[in-house]
């Protein structure tokens, strides 16, 4: 029993198992069933709760509405994208990576592939497990719906570098193309 109270007055003998479960059957009782007194605050909860559940009724019907259509768009970038992916060569030997959800996948490429994807004429989609090689304004269209699936996209920097006058690296030429 969870009330000390009532293991109490059962020790004592003052009541029996029976009227305790009566009790706690009487009390869920009361707590489940409002009593409709006809008051008029009464009237008014209950037209605030249709009220807030048909404003939460149309919120999801837009949502939906809005997700069915952006589906649609998605839908239609799939096909796209799939349909002007450039095949990797088979023969490719060079391995360039990229990161996609925190974590480094590579493909396969040859020289002019890593020029185009170096340059911002081709990006990276990842979708199902897949990696596909497309043209950089359709990467660009899929980073404004789903950026999730982007892998790698070009952007330019236009950030100028200061230089530190203690740079022990100064010196050293960093390469454009260079590759982790």
């Amino acid at each position: 029993m969870a009330n000390p109270f009532q293991e109490q007055l059962l020790k004592a003998g003052l009541v029996s198992k029976q009227k305790v479960r009566d009790t706690k059957t009487q009390k869920r009782r009361d707590k489940k069933a409002r009593v409709d007194d006809g008051s008029e605050a009464l009237k008014q909860e209950i037209a605030a709760r249709k009220q807030a559940q048909a404003d939460k009724d149309k919120a999801l019907n837009e949502k939906r509405f809005n997700e069915a259509t952006e589906k649609g768009l998605v839908r239609g970038l799939v096909t796209e994208f799939t349909r002007l992916a450039i095949k990797a060569p088979t023969h490719a030997e060079l391995k360039f990576n990229f990161t996609f959800n925190n974590k480094v996948l590579s493909t396969y490429v040859d020289e002019k592939l890593q020029n185009e994807l170096l340059t911002g004429r081709l990006g990276i989609i990842r979708h199902e497990e897949q990696s596909y090689l497309v043209p950089h304004k359709l990467v660009e269209r899929v980073n404004l719906l789903v950026p999730e699936w982007i892998g790698y996209l070009w952007v330019e920097n236009d950030d100028t570098v200061e230089a530190v006058e203690d740079d022990p690296y100064a010196d050293y030429v960093i390469p454009d193309d260079l590759m982790w």
